[in-house]
């Protein structure tokens, strides 16, 4: 089998970490794949942010788990957030974020990095707290947060596919 098939097909999210921070040529290859996403018109309007610094990282768990009103780390542990966000004045802005993410996710498990979307970003992104973050950081301009895609090393094997569901393809002959 096609090798980039393969890691299409046996892609799962993983929801258990290690502490152990994947190495930074690691990371480089993985948000390559993400650049070299597909995009509207070639714009490019998404932007990843890579978070190895754990207070940030910290900062942002406690903020999506705020929005869920959930006293957990939605990041699950994992050392390693790379968030998209896209310029909002771009039409295609949340499908071009949303391709980077799903590029990151299966470079990520060529490389025997797990990964998963977690949600929220937006959200989060929307909170004072959010946009100040991003002032901090330096970042400018009127962005959408798509999601977050945590990586790091799994600790655990990854749960089976689940079967695929009827009726999820329809041939038009």
């Amino acid at each position: 089998m096609n090798e980039v098939i393969n890691n299409l097909l046996t892609r799962r999210s993983t929801k258990k970490y290690k502490p152990d921070m994947v190495p930074r040529e690691i990371l480089d290859q993985i948000i390559a794949a993400g650049t070299c996403a597909a995009n509207g018109r070639g714009l490019q309007a998404p932007i990843i942010l890579a978070i190895t610094n754990r207070e940030i990282r910290d900062r942002l768990s406690k903020l999506n788990a705020a929005i869920m009103n959930a006293p957990i780390d939605p990041f699950y542990g994992a050392p390693v957030v790379l968030v998209v966000l896209a310029d909002k004045k771009v039409p295609t802005c949340v499908y071009d974020g949303s391709l980077v993410l799903g590029n990151m996710m299966t470079a990520a498990h060529a490389l025997g990095v797990g990964s998963c979307w977690i949600h929220r970003a937006k959200e989060v992104f929307e909170l004072p707290e959010g946009k100040e973050l991003l002032k901090s950081l330096g970042i400018e301009g009127d962005y959408e947060g798509i999601g977050n895609c945590i990586l790091g090393y799994p600790a655990a094997d990854p749960a089976p596919r689940a079967p695929r569901k009827e009726n999820y393809v329809y041939w038009i002959e």
